[in-house]
């Protein structure tokens, strides 16, 4: 798109947002606040750097086989430095444990340090990001159907032993960053078939918890993220909302919301609310299931719509953490990236788009009405040219032109993977 015709579209659009009482000059000031923390498993399917087979096991899997993974760091790197420049803003970046910078050695889980993820650190000062963590306890030789819950002691022990390890890596990414890192649990923990001795596993769960949260990180934001059900332990989840939710509260961390770990039928953003007056913030996966926990690409749909719709409508930017969660193989895993990032932060733009302030008024007047007119007539209102005025002013492609940039890329860089 042409820079006059941009400005053009956006200075009709404020001049229409004023007429309901909303200034963009100001919506574009917050928008630009909000960051995203990118996940990096994108690139490369969440097969890490431990190990060179990359086979994943633990109810989770990558699926398609689109050309042009990132096979190392350095092309990880590549791939994350090129989405910056098609998104507005400024964003963070996931690692999952299995990420780490080992320099050819083979580093068991229990023995990772903060110096595997020191080039991390160093890569992030050098493009101006701040970076989240997460432990990893899929794919690896004693994973099994059960980690931190299991049974047998010595696993346990080796995976709070991780945990314990994953979460002073992220305290060195916060303290040198100058910024708290999240850290982000979740474990597939559950089984297949019937389970009798539920109660059993969940209390070991807890002492695993206790243990690893006795650690202080103070530079650290810790988060547990739940979950219905993994593939091949579809009748049990140790891990389950009820579970995680009520340690959350007793112990003051954030519950991670991953939008495809519940239920079909279950919206995620009716749980903020409920969640924000009982725990400090909260850490969102946004993500799009497809009949289960698919982790496809986000789009502007519904679901993410009503999501930044209720955060932005409870005050919440500030007490939200939000991180994408998708690893679709079966296309342009960069261009995934930044379609699933722009709508994500469509939807956050459109939310703060609206006049809250007089729906709140038609709804505390019992306007009904009134409050349902409004909400539809905003869905047609010009966002869009506010969005691509957002991009313009942070010089990254506009519209659909970002398409011919990743495919100028897919041409000079992935295709020769």
């Amino acid at each position: 798109m042409k820079d006059a015709q941009i400005q053009k579209a956006y200075e009709a659009a404020k001049e229409r947002y004023a007429e309901i009482g909303v200034n963009t000059d100001a919506v574009l000031e917050q928008i630009a606040k909000v960051s995203l923390s990118l996940h990096c498993w994108q690139t490369d399917d969440v097969t890490g750097f431990e190990n060179p087979d990359g086979q994943l096991s633990g109810g989770i899997q990558a699926t398609g086989n689109y050309p042009g993974k990132a096979r190392n760091i350095e092309e990880v790197r590549k791939d994350i430095e090129k989405v910056k420049t098609l998104l507005p803003g400024n964003h963070r970046l996931n690692i999952h444990a299995i990420y780490g910078d080992f320099g050819g050695q083979k580093v068991d889980r229990d023995q990772i340090e903060p110096k595997h993820f020191q080039s991390w650190i160093d890569w992030a000062k050098a493009n101006n990001m701040k970076l989240d963590f997460n432990s990893t306890s899929f794919s690896h030789p004693k994973s099994g159907d059960q980690t931190l819950s299991n049974r047998d002691k010595g696993i346990r022990d080796f995976w709070i032993e991780h945990t314990i390890r994953s979460r002073k890596i992220a305290d060195e990414m916060g303290k040198q960053l100058g910024d708290k890192a999240c850290h982000n649990l979740w474990i597939h923990d559950g089984s297949k078939d019937l389970t009798v001795d539920r109660y059993l596993y969940r209390s070991l769960l807890k002492d695993s918890l206790d243990k690893i949260f006795a650690v202080k990180c103070p530079n650290v934001k810790d988060a547990v993220e739940s979950k219905v059900f993994g593939v091949g332990l579809e009748s049990y989840t140790v891990g389950s909302h009820e579970f995680y939710m009520g340690y959350a509260v007793q112990n003051g961390i954030m519950c991670t919301l991953d939008m495809g770990h519940f239920h079909p039928t279950e919206e995620t953003y009716d749980k903020i609310s409920s969640l924000l007056l009982f725990t400090p913030e909260i850490m969102l996966h946004v993500s799009r299931p497809v009949r289960w926990d698919s982790d496809h690409v986000v789009i502007l749909n519904d679901s993410v719509q009503l999501l930044a719709q209720e955060i932005v409508w409870a005050n919440a930017l500030g007490k939200t953490n939000i991180g994408l969660d998708y690893f679709d193989a079966s296309i342009n895993r960069i261009g995934a990236y930044v379609v699933g990032s722009r709508a994500t932060q469509k939807a956050f733009l459109q939310a703060l788009l609206t006049p809250i302030g007089k729906l709140r008024e038609y709804e505390a007047e019992g306007k009904l009405f009134q409050r349902m007119a409004v909400l539809e007539e905003a869905k047609s209102m010009p966002w869009a040219a506010v969005y691509d005025y957002f991009c313009y002013q942070n010089n990254v492609p506009v519209a659909e032109d970002y398409i011919a940039e990743i495919e100028k890329y897919e041409k000079e860089v992935t295709s020769k993977r």
